[in-house]
C-alpha cells in the first residue's frame, strides 16, 4: 500500500487485461505512439541534464533504478524503459569515455492493484538485461523507499484523477455535471471542481516522486493537454467522449432493471 499524504484510497480501475482482442495490450497502439514520438525528447533531456558523475557512477557500481509509473499490462512500458536504458548507456559512454560499463538496470513497474501483472511479466522476455520488480499501488503517494530511484517515468496516465471531484455529483451543487461523462470546458463551476482535484493530485504525485528520485536524478511525464482556448469539447478526444457518454445515457435508459 502507497505510503503517502492521501487519506483515502481511491478506486481502482485498471485497462482491460489478457492479451484478447478488446485488452489493453492489443487496443494501445496510439500510446505507444506518443511513446515514440517522446523518444527524441527524453533521449536529448537524458544527454543535457542527467549528471552521472554527480550520482556516483564514476566510482561505484551502482544499479542504475527506473520506474514507470502507470506501466499497465504492456508492451509500451517496455518500449519506454529500452529507450531510456539505451539514451542512459549513451550517455555512461559519453562521460566515462567507455572506461566502465554500467553494472547493471533494475526497473520498477507501478500501475493499481488491479492491474494484469501477470499478463505483463509474462510478456517480459527472459533475456532482457534487467531485473524487473512490480510496483502495485496508487501513485498518488509514496510506493518506495527514500532516494532509490535515479529516473522516473510515466505516460498518459496523470489525466486519470484519483476521484471523481464530489461537486460534480451532486445534483445540488452549481458543478453539477448533468449528462456528462467528462470535464468539457462549458461550465465554468465544474472546470474548477476538475482542476482543484487535478492540482491536489498532482501536487501528492510529486510530493512523492521528490522522496523517492535520489538528488539530481530525472523524472519524464508525458501526458496530454489542450492548446489555450480550446475546450475538451471543441477537441477531437472531447467529442469521442460525448459520443461514449451518450451511449452509456442511452443505454441505461433503455435498460429495464
Amino acid at each position: 500500500m502507497a505510503i503517502g499524504e492521501i487519506k483515502e484510497l481511491p478506486k481502482s480501475w485498471a485497462m482491460l487485461g489478457g492479451d484478447g482482442p478488446e485488452s489493453y495490450t492489443q487496443n494501445s497502439s496510439y500510446q505507444k505512439g506518443v511513446v515514440d514520438a517522446s523518444m527524441e525528447m527524453v533521449d536529448d533531456g537524458i544527454m543535457e541534464k542527467l549528471d552521472l558523475k554527480s550520482l556516483g557512477f564514476e566510482s561505484t557500481n551502482d544499479t542504475f533504478r527506473i520506474a514507470d509509473f502507470g506501466c499497465s499490462v504492456g508492451p509500451n512500458t517496455f518500449f519506454a524503459v529500452e529507450n531510456i536504458m539505451k539514451a542512459v548507456e549513451r550517455k555512461h559512454l559519453a562521460q566515462f569515455n567507455n572506461s566502465a560499463a554500467l553494472s547493471g538496470f533494475q526497473v520498477f513497474f507501478n500501475d493499481v492493484t488491479t492491474n494484469d501483472f501477470n499478463t505483463l511479466f509474462k510478456a517480459l522476455h527472459s533475456n532482457e538485461k534487467y531485473f524487473s520488480a512490480g510496483v502495485p499501488g496508487t501513485f498518488f503517494g509514496r510506493l518506495l523507499p527514500r532516494s532509490t530511484l535515479h529516473f522516473a517515468h510515466s505516460s498518459y496516465c496523470l489525466h486519470w484523477l484519483s476521484k471523481v471531484p464530489k461537486e460534480v455529483l451532486d445534483s445540488e451543487s452549481p458543478a453539477w455535471n448533468k449528462g456528462s461523462i467528462q470535464c468539457d470546458g462549458l461550465k465554468k463551476e465544474v472546470t474548477k471542481a476538475y482542476s482543484a482535484q487535478f492540482q491536489s493530485d498532482m501536487n501528492t504525485f510529486l510530493k512523492a516522486r521528490a522522496q523517492e528520485i535520489v538528488g539530481g536524478g530525472l523524472m519524464v511525464i508525458i501526458t496530454g493537454g489542450l492548446p489555450d482556448g480550446v475546450l475538451m469539447s471543441q477537441a477531437g478526444i472531447g467529442m469521442y467522449y460525448d459520443l461514449l457518454g451518450s451511449c452509456l445515457i442511452n443505454s441505461v435508459e433503455a435498460k429495464p432493471w
